[in-house]
């Protein structure tokens, strides 16, 4: 097959991917499921998959996983590679599986690769190891990554990587490079990302609860969102976004009050909350997730207590239960 044939063919794979991800983002929340360990902090390859399989019956609008949530950067090459192949053989392709990467562009490629031979959809480019960086490297990360990989790229902002509105222009130029996730929540330069790049480029809301900003970054053209909540308590995450759908402001704004911005307070108490109470409310609620791994420590009694009785109230706001 000539160049041009073989280009052609990779567009024609990264639109579908693109329609899918924007069917997918239209019509759900993006699904961040956490990774199972054993007690011993062992992977737990069964309870991951009857974890997956609930998430996937809770109806999200794609799987990304071994991602933050899911604890990429705790997770060996092996380790990956099952996480991943076990997210695409339960989601049959009913729904984008779009795996994380990260690092450094040559370590990222690596598990770009099982990622590939796992059967993943895309990628999510998770902020590089530690070091700071000016923009044309974080440009030149993306760019070598996507030259090295079949898969089209999500790119992620957050910590220490934070794009200006070219930054973003160019990597929307870059043959592979789908969309951006935004972990930053400052929506003056999201605004001007929105409007630098062509229509079909995807964006979507990573904060930490995101539906706490949902209203402020769709005012902005960004409506899709990815939602921890559905990670432990899908009835809340889709109760919530069909009141958002519905312009039900009542129903959104009583969420909001009386249970994701408690949360959002909970999660603050201690860094890296914003994945061990997501995987202690998971367990509260009978999944087999397991405890998180180091450098991450699971809820004290205290929080896990304050935990228990906000997953209680948010629960009985939709009419659902323990």
């Amino acid at each position: 097959m000539t160049s041009e044939g073989t280009n052609a063919d990779a567009g024609t794979a990264r639109a579908a991917v693109v329609r899918r991800l924007r069917e997918g983002m239209a019509r759900s929340v993006l699904s961040f499921p956490l990774t199972s360990f054993r007690d011993d902090g062992s992977l737990d390859p069964d309870g991951y998959r009857a974890y997956v399989a609930q998430r996937l019956a809770a109806a999200p609008g794609a799987l990304f996983p071994a991602c933050g949530t899911g604890e990429f950067f705790s997770l060996d090459e092996d380790e990956y590679r099952q996480v991943v192949t076990i997210a695409v053989e339960e989601s049959g392709g009913r729904v984008p599986v779009v795996a994380g990467t990260g690092y450094g562009w040559a370590q990222a490629l690596r598990f770009a690769r099982v990622a590939e031979e796992a059967g993943a959809d895309a990628l999510l480019v998770m902020p590089h190891y530690l070091t700071a960086a000016p923009q044309e490297g974080l440009v030149a990360q993306v760019e070598r990554i996507a030259a090295g990989t079949r898969l089209p790229l999500v790119a992620y902002q957050r910590g220490q990587v934070s794009y200006t509105a070219e930054s973003v222009r160019r990597l929307a130029r870059v043959p592979g490079v789908i969309g951006l996730k935004d972990g930053h929540g400052d929506l003056d330069r999201l605004q001007r990302m929105v409007l630098a790049v062509p229509e079909d480029f995807l964006f979507f809301n990573g904060a930490a609860t995101a539906e706490v900003q949902a209203r402020a970054y769709a005012a902005v053209g960004v409506p899709a969102y990815s939602s921890a909540v559905h990670a432990f308590a899908p009835e809340i995450a889709n109760a919530f976004l069909a009141a958002l759908h519905a312009g039900d402001l009542g129903t959104v704004d009583k969420l909001l009050r009386d249970f994701y911005v408690p949360l959002v307070e909970l999660r603050d108490r201690v860094p890296g909350y914003a994945v061990s109470l997501v995987k202690a409310a998971a367990r509260l609620r009978g999944c087999p997730v397991g405890p998180v791994r180091a450098p991450l420590t699971d809820p004290s009694a205290a929080d896990l207590g304050a935990l228990k009785t906000l997953l209680a109230t948010g629960l009985d706001l939709v009419g659902a239960s323990l």
